[in-house]
């Protein structure tokens, strides 16, 4: 799935009202810079080495999901949920993380320099 065909999803669900299904999408690589994704079900997709610098993923469903190596400066992942998720070597810094669900998740090198994690569920995550 493209960052075309996947914008495409996003405006079409919100036209219908209903969350957009990215749910195992390959989207590694992708420029997603500022992309509006609230709500998304993009459990198990693959946004490795993809653009998420000021993504609003509010609320969004990430389970499984790779993030890795993936740029999420300042990101708004709030009430996300990242259990499981794959954040080896991603940029959260300055990201919004308040209530995000990151339990069993794997954080090593990830950089979290000034990222709010008031209220973040960290049990079993690995960090460091």
């Amino acid at each position: 799935m493209t960052r075309d065909e996947a914008m495409a999803e996003v405006a079409a669900a919100q036209a219908e009202g209903r969350k957009a299904n990215l749910r195992g999408a390959d989207l590694s690589g992708a420029d997603l810079n500022g992309a509006d994704l609230d709500g998304a079900d993009l459990s198990g997709a693959d946004l490795s080495n993809a653009d998420l610098n000021y993504a609003f993923l509010i609320g969004a469903d990430l389970r499984r999901a790779n993030l890795s190596n993936a740029d999420l400066f300042c990101a708004d992942l709030s009430g996300a949920d990242l259990r499981w998720a794959d954040l080896r070597r991603a940029d959260l810094s300055e990201a919004d993380l308040r209530k995000a669900v990151l339990r069993w998740s794997n954080l090593s090198e990830a950089d979290l320099s000034w990222a709010n994690l008031t209220g973040a569920g960290l049990t079993g995550a690995k960090l460091g």
